[in-house]
């Protein structure tokens, strides 16, 4: 299968996974506990909700998408980022950072080595994923580096870097009209993202005189 029919079901999973997300059943309202608890102690205050990663992360990523200004968007991104960058494993963390290490010294087959034994460590980490992601396209495989992306995004649909990522290589691979497509859908999660803007005003003459 070529890199561009790849990257087009890449997409249509990353829009559909963003769907789910957004159709999901709301939280239970903070404070509120099971009416059985209630009835047994109703003087018993309300305890508050517990404030758990993945309600911060929603949060940070409301801030991210109401954002003003670029200075305010990256600020919000740099403590989304912050938060994918932990795995909750001590090994896992030091195996990355071991790894972006490797990769700024250009040692890209290192830097993927360590990389595959973070995912084996922790293959839910959607950053690990999105790291060997780009450690691959760096090393000129874009087809993993496609596949890579994939998973990242089914573990983190709003991830703006991988679906940025996305659409570089749909636009090597001369699909243009999918390459603004995920270039959108960054922008959906993150507005001000100032290097997919440039990449969508580059596209957009080629782009939007077409039937889309």
């Amino acid at each position: 299968m070529s890199a561009s029919r790849i990257g087009t079901a890449l997409l249509a999973l990353a829009l559909t996974s963003a769907g789910a997300m957004a159709q999901a059943v709301p939280p239970q309202r903070p404070g509120s506990v099971a009416p059985s608890d209630k009835m047994e102690n109703p003087a018993a205050p309300e305890a508050p909700a517990p404030r758990t990663p993945a309600a911060t992360l929603d949060r940070l990523f409301q801030r991210l998408h109401d954002a003003k200004t670029p200075e305010e968007a990256q600020g919000v991104a740099n403590l989304i980022q912050r938060r994918w960058a932990r795995s909750g494993s001590d090994t896992a963390d030091l195996l990355m950072t071991r790894a972006q290490e490797a990769l700024k010294a250009k040692q890209t087959d290192l830097a993927i080595e360590l990389l595959d034994r973070v995912i084996s460590l922790q293959p839910d980490w959607a950053e690990a994923w999105n790291q060997r992601a780009n450690a691959l396209y760096i090393a000129g495989d874009p087809i993993r580096s496609l596949f890579d992306i994939g998973e990242t995004l089914k573990r983190e649909p709003r991830h703006y870097g991988a679906m940025m990522g996305l659409g570089l290589i749909l636009r090597q691979q001369g699909d243009d009209k999918a390459a603004m497509v995920a270039f959108r859908r960054a922008l959906d999660v993150y507005p001000e993202f100032e290097t997919v803007k440039k990449a969508v005003e580059s596209l957009k003459f080629e782009v939007d005189g077409r039937d889309t």
